[in-house]
C-alpha cells in the first residue's frame, strides 16, 4: 500500500495578483523538490504542469494539491525537512483559515493515482467522521511525529 496526500488552500488574491508573487514563483521549485524527493510516486497535475489553475473545488480562490508517496516518513520528511517547509510557514500571507479540513491522507494500492473527486470525498469524510482508516490526518500516524512540533494539520 502506498499513501495518498490531498490539500487545498483559500488564496487570500487571485495568483495573477502582486501579493501571491512570492508564493507563485516558489510552487514549480516545491513540486521540483518532491518530484526528487526519496519515496515521492506521483502528483496531481495540469497541463500546465503543477495544479494552481485548477477549481477542483467550484472556487476559483483554492489551489489544490495531491501526491502519492511510498510511506508516511518519504511524505513526512518531505513537508518538513526541505523547501516545503520555509514556504508553508509563510502561508498566513498568502491564505485563509479554512474552517474544514485542508489535509487528508489515505492507503491507496499500488498504480492507483486518485482523482480530485476521490480526494475530495476524502477530505468531506475527515470532516465528518474524524481520524479513521478511510481517511486520516498526521494523528492517525503515531509513528511519525514532526507535525506535533511544525503543526502541519
Amino acid at each position: 500500500m502506498l499513501l495518498a496526500e490531498a490539500n487545498i488552500a483559500r488564496a487570500k488574491q487571485p495568483l495573477d495578483d502582486p501579493a501571491m508573487a512570492d508564493f507563485v514563483a516558489r510552487i514549480d521549485q516545491v513540486n521540483a523538490v518532491a518530484e526528487r524527493s526519496d519515496g515521492f510516486v506521483w502528483r496531481y497535475q495540469v497541463a500546465e504542469g503543477n495544479t494552481l489553475a485548477m477549481g477542483v473545488f467550484d472556487d476559483p480562490m483554492v489551489i489544490f494539491n495531491m501526491s502519492v508517496w511510498e510511506t508516511p516518513r518519504h511524505l513526512e520528511h518531505y513537508v518538513w525537512n526541505t523547501v516545503h517547509k520555509h514556504v508553508y510557514r509563510r502561508k498566513a500571507e498568502w491564505f485563509d483559515a479554512i474552517q474544514s479540513h485542508h489535509f487528508a491522507m489515505w492507503w491507496v494500492e499500488d498504480g492507483h493515482r486518485p482523482s480530485p473527486d476521490e480526494a475530495r470525498r476524502r477530505l468531506d469524510h475527515l470532516d465528518r467522521h474524524g481520524n479513521t482508516d478511510h481517511a486520516f490526518d498526521w494523528a492517525h500516524l503515531p509513528h511519525v511525529k514532526l507535525w506535533q512540533s511544525q503543526r502541519c494539520a
